[in-house]
């Protein structure tokens, strides 16, 4: 491989042998071809050839082929994921985009120089045979050397084509760490208002690609100084030069986007970097004042909603829309040692979700650091991960009492309604203040006394709240006070 830093896997290198040896040529084209030279591991690996869809599939009876675009999926044997099936496609050059999002007709072409013709960047723009020998028409090399993002040809005309192009730009720039030609930039930012024609899951698949690269925030700045967030997260621009209080050494939009930093270092999930970047876009909607005292009451309520309109609106799936929303709406929990007690914990525990815990953590960490603080864990966190490891096995939710709604009705020979709902809250606050309590002799005895009550008095009783300690054998409280070294 001439001056490539990555070999060619063996799967790959016999799918092109096969090809050209059935009369055709092979090429692998792409980002594989850049990845290679940059010493970067391929994502996937692509393969470039004049036979025709037929052709392939007639050498290769095992592939497989379903889509317009004369791209077969070649199967092989590899354990790796990303070998099992290699993408051959024929050369094509695409027409005119006059929806400024697909070709008006894609055809096959006789040339490897065609195919790479239509590709958007430079550095995306080269070709490799077998042997070795690199096709680089358009000074990919060069740009990938000097790291640099440019355009095929004019810049103007290659992004009009396909106006996710814009976005493909910023990606690519945050991804491999390049800058980017002035020229394309320039037409970036005269263009980005075609970015609106794009469909919004096309755009939403390119946000994600970018919020997960470790250099995540760069991308958001990059994305604005391009004028393209307007297009893709406009309300994560409300908090650009909205101040904050005495709390904050940073405007609205910087701590959000200091807070995806963090996030992406850290090397979180998805859902954890999306709730960093939005868990205060509700601030600018509800600032009241101005100055080291102004205030933001609600902000995590207001930012809930937000949030969970800008993802629907990118077409985010409604279990991810859902967590990202539950952590906006929950990273203000108020936690003081010394305050809240192993009941209020179980009580926090409830609201929340335990398997919530540790990304709400998270997101809490996320938020410190994007305001301007050294410690991302704090003493408080640190005791508060000891309380909860101190109460984890404890009854959390209903499902976790030793009767149930039936049992309710069975034991008050009622039907379904209310009052067994009622019955179930009032039961688990009182298994919540002490978890002995839950065994279904005792349960039995409280149903039996609740259910005498009348409407008015069962559900103040299940509305209500009261918050004590709980004991807990002392030799394991000390074990789990040195884990997360609490005094």
């Amino acid at each position: 491989m001439n001056n490539m830093k990555i070999g060619v896997p063996k799967e790959v290198q016999e799918v092109a042998k096969s090809l050209v040896e059935a009369g055709f040529e092979a090429y692998l084209v792409g980002g594989c071809v850049r990845d290679m030279m940059l010493g970067r591991d391929p994502k996937d690996w692509d393969i470039a050839t004049n036979a025709t869809p037929d052709e392939v599939q007639k050498i290769f009876p095992e592939s497989v082929y379903e889509n317009d675009f004369g791209t077969v999926g070649v199967k092989t044997e590899s354990e790796d994921p990303k070998l099992k099936v290699i993408e051959v496609t024929t050369y094509r050059i695409e027409g005119r985009y006059s929806d400024k999002r697909h070709p008006d007709e894609v055809r096959f072409a006789k040339t490897i120089e065609e195919d790479l013709s239509r590709r958007d960047f430079t550095v995306n723009a080269m070709a490799m045979n077998v042997k070795g020998e690199l096709i680089d028409p358009y000074g990919g090399e060069n740009d990938a050397r000097d790291q640099v993002i440019r355009t095929v040809g004019a810049p103007e005309a290659r992004f009009s084509e396909d106006a996710l192009r814009l976005m493909r730009a910023a990606r690519f720039s945050v991804e491999l760490g390049f800058e980017m030609q002035l020229e394309t930039r320039r037409a970036i930012e005269k263009l980005s208002g075609e970015l609106e024609a794009i469909a919004k899951e096309r755009v939403r698949d390119e946000l994600v690609k970018i919020v997960m690269t470790p250099d995540a925030a760069r991308g958001i700045l990059l994305l604005e100084e391009l004028a393209l967030l307007q297009y893709v997260l406009p309300e994560l621009r409300e908090g650009i030069g909205v101040g904050q209080n005495l709390h904050h050494i940073y405007t609205v939009f910087e701590h959000n986007v200091k807070a995806l930093d963090y996030s992406a270092r850290q090397n979180y999930s998805l859902v954890v970097r999306m709730a960093s970047l939005l868990h205060d876009v509700g601030k600018p909607r509800v600032k009241v004042g101005d100055g080291p005292h102004s205030t933001f009451y609600q902000h995590e309520y207001v930012g809930a909603r937000v949030a969970a309109k800008a993802l629907d609106r990118l077409r985010f799936s409604k279990e991810f829309i859902e967590e990202v929303v539950h952590l906006v709406r929950s990273h203000m929990f108020y936690y003081n040692v010394g305050e809240v007690s192993a009941h209020g914990v179980r009580r926090f525990l409830a609201r929340v979700g335990p398997e919530t815990v540790d990304d709400l953590l998270k997101v809490r960490e996320a938020d410190r650091i994007g305001s301007g603080v050294k410690k991302a864990v704090p003493y408080k966190l640190r005791h508060l991960l000891f309380m909860i490891e101190k109460v984890k096995n404890d009854p959390l939710s209903p499902k976790m009492l030793r009767v149930n709604g039936g049992d309710v009705m069975s034991l008050l020979n009622i039907q379904p309604g209310p009052r067994v709902g009622w019955i179930l809250s009032a039961l688990l606050e009182e298994v919540l203040e002490d978890p002995s309590r839950n065994t279904r002799e005792y349960l039995a005895d409280r149903v039996e006394a609740l259910g005498k009550l009348d409407d008015k008095a069962l559900k103040e009783i299940s509305d209500k709240a009261r918050e004590t300690k709980s004991e807990f054998a002392e030799e394991a409280e000390e074990e789990i006070k040195k884990k997360f070294r609490v005094q």
